[in-house]
């Protein structure tokens, strides 16, 4: 269970999110580009020693705060990458609601609906390109090593891209779909091989590099601007 508090630092409110772990060793607090702050107890250690540790540490937690970048809701006239590339988002009035409710065009990702939808549609469409995407890609690229992929699931993870579980179901994250085309393909590689090799080893890095190219830039990519994907929506 987790729970929100508010420290105030010389006049500059913070949003801590607390929750407690037992796996976590020691007080951890940490400043995540997607979810905030949050402070995290291990077992053995009151809520109160926790807060106290936080309460230490306001200043260095408010500086920490101040770095990230802002958030960008999926709202009209706010820009989204598509495939590594810029869309404005624009809200239109449209008259099939039901079919074309969001659709790309011209560097704009339009939508037909009321502007109080549009988080709800822009969010919907992202997910269901990723899928329809992802889905496709994975089972080509499985094909070319000859494993099979038994489904493909779309989520919104908070440090993972994508993973595979022992009886060949894919998931990946929807933020994906933002990324360019070689880094995406990257992702599908990776997790395709797992199909084969449930490691890192030597064998696992021959099949993703059969897969695809640019692998240690994808990995760059992933880790310099991955986590700015997480400011969307």
């Amino acid at each position: 269970m987790s729970r929100r508090v508010r420290l105030d630092v010389d006049g500059v409110v913070v949003d801590l999110d607390v929750r407690r772990s037992p796996r976590a060793r020691r007080i951890l607090l940490k400043v995540d580009p997607r979810l905030g702050a949050q402070l995290v107890i291990p077992r053995g250690v009151s809520r109160r020693e926790a807060l106290s540790f936080a309460a230490g540490k306001a200043m260095w937690l408010r500086d920490r705060m101040a770095l990230l970048p802002p958030r960008i809701p999926f709202r009209d006239g706010a820009v989204v990458p598509i495939l590594g590339r810029p869309h404005r988002i624009r809200q239109t009035v449209g008259t099939d609601l039901f079919h074309a409710e969001v659709r790309r065009e011209a560097g704009e990702l339009l939508v037909a609906c009321h502007p109080d939808d549009v988080p709800a549609r822009v969010g919907g469409w992202f997910r269901d390109r990723a899928h329809d995407t992802l889905a496709r890609r994975a089972v080509a690229a499985a094909d070319r090593i000859g494993a099979e992929v038994a489904r493909v699931g779309i989520r919104d993870p908070r440090t993972r891209w994508g993973s595979c579980s022992a009886a060949g179901a894919l998931s990946f994250s929807w933020r994906l779909f933002m990324a360019p085309e070689w880094v995406m393909d990257y992702v599908v590689a990776h997790e395709v091989a797992h199909l084969i090799e449930m490691n890192h080893g030597e064998a696992f890095w021959r099949r993703v590099e059969r897969l695809v190219d640019r692998v240690d830039e994808a990995r760059s990519w992933l880790r310099q601007s991955g986590p700015d994907l997480h400011r969307y929506g």
